[in-house]
């Protein structure tokens, strides 16, 4: 029997009509960025896979190579998405005129 091979390229997509034209893993809508913060939180790749489990390992090693391979871009979307988070909370927290 054959051995099929994936290339890894193909695991990682970007759509405007998808998150926004942010990337995500092929055929989930699951972004690279999500996956970078549940990294960033702690998550080893095999817990990220248990806790998603429609998630490779594969997968998920290729959100993190992406990440790496482009790292400024990503960290300046999670900064931007935090600030955007913090603008929200400032306004939903203070007192109405």
């Amino acid at each position: 029997m054959a051995q099929t091979f994936v290339d890894i390229g193909s695991l990682i997509t970007t759509s405007p009509a998808i998150q926004n034209g942010r990337p995500v893993i092929a055929g989930t809508g699951t972004s690279v960025r999500r996956i970078v913060a549940l990294y960033k939180q702690g998550y080893s790749a095999d817990d990220i896979v248990a806790d998603k489990d429609h998630l490779t390992l594969a997968q998920v090693h290729a959100a993190l190579a992406y990440y790496y391979a482009n790292q400024q871009a990503i960290e300046q979307d999670l900064a931007n998405e935090a600030a955007e988070y913090e603008r929200i909370a400032a306004q939903a927290s203070s007192p109405l005129p």
